[in-house]
């Protein structure tokens, strides 16, 4: 028996018989997976995807309201084709309008363009439009803003916008209504610093209701001057609610402030009084005193003096 095995020709067909086992094998593992595979590609599914909604109207004519932006479509057929045809979007959800007048229709959501071995259902199938008239007009853009959100005593300059005209259009019975494009500015409160923000623009009618207009561009720049003005003034002591039986004599450290505020306010200050409450002083000393604020101002460097009190008894 050992013998047997020892002969060449024995190893050599037994290798046959390996290799041909095995070759067998991979084929029929092969065949499995691709006959997998195309079951997979042949699989009935339904996949659902938002389409937008095409018009086929006169654009130059009418202008059109109404209608969903889109429409969802549920398609159902083979795997394979239905996964392609949702990646490409190759097909159109549309209305057609061009054979309507101005006025308010019902009309079918159609779809063309699909492979006819799908089919298909939509979410809705008919869309009520408002068709009108188109009209256009150029308008200028008004700013609006708070200014009680600007800080105190701050100057606010002329707001500028850009672009100062845009172009709008609609139905012109909507454009008719149109009383102003406006640039809302948001102001946070207390600012201090010029601001420029990019805004929506928004058509409004003489009651303020916002309407339902294309405007081109659909925002605009706002520019808002914050500043504050500055000048140093004289500052002057004046005692109150001292005793008649004693002398006072004030002196404060600084003779001099600045102030910083609005510049026509400013220009009406000449020097800033600083009331000495001299109740309950009876020797001399040295306090403090918080400087005032006035009307106008935002606020006094330094914002409080040191003020040196001298007290003698009067003799007469």
């Amino acid at each position: 028996m050992q013998k047997f095995y020892d002969k060449p020709w024995f190893y050599k067909l037994f290798s046959l018989i390996l290799a041909i086992v095995l070759v067998a094998f991979v084929d029929n593992t092969q065949v499995n997976v691709n006959n997998q595979s195309k079951v997979q590609e042949t699989a009935s599914t339904k996949q659902a995807i938002n389409m937008a909604l095409q018009v086929s109207v006169d654009a130059d004519k009418y202008y059109v309201t109404g209608y969903p932006s889109k429409v969802k479509v549920t398609l159902e057929g083979s795997n394979a084709l239905v996964t392609s045809t949702v990646n490409t979007q190759n097909f159109r959800v549309y209305i057609d309008l061009s054979k309507l007048s101005v006025g308010e229709h019902k009309v079918p959501i159609k779809v063309s363009g699909l492979p006819s071995q799908l089919s298909y259902k939509l979410s809705q199938k008919y869309t009520t439009v408002n068709i009108q008239k188109r009209k256009s007009r150029t308008m200028a853009v008004q700013i609006g803003y708070n200014k009680n959100a600007v800080a105190r005593g701050y100057d606010i300059g002329t707001a500028t916008v850009k672009p100062e005209t845009v172009e709008v259009t609609g139905a012109l019975s909507e454009v008719k209504r149109i009383d102003r494009i406006q640039a809302q500015l948001t102001v946070p409160n207390a600012s201090s610093h010029t601001i420029r923000r990019n805004v929506m623009l928004v058509a409004l009618d003489s009651k303020g209701r916002q309407l339902n207009v294309v405007i081109n561009p659909s925002t605009a720049t706002v520019t808002l001057p914050i500043s504050v003005s500055k000048k140093t003034v004289k500052l002057k002591l004046n005692a109150a609610n001292g005793s008649s039986k004693k002398v006072y004599s004030l002196t404060a450290k600084q003779d001099q402030v600045t102030i910083y505020g609005q510049k026509k306010a400013l220009d009406k200050i000449k020097s800033l009084t600083l009331n000495v409450d001299l109740t309950n002083i009876k020797s001399s000393t040295t306090r403090s005193y918080r400087l005032p604020v006035p009307s106008g101002v935002a606020w006094v460097d330094p914002s409080s003096v040191d003020v040196r009190i001298s007290v003698s008894d009067d003799d007469d």
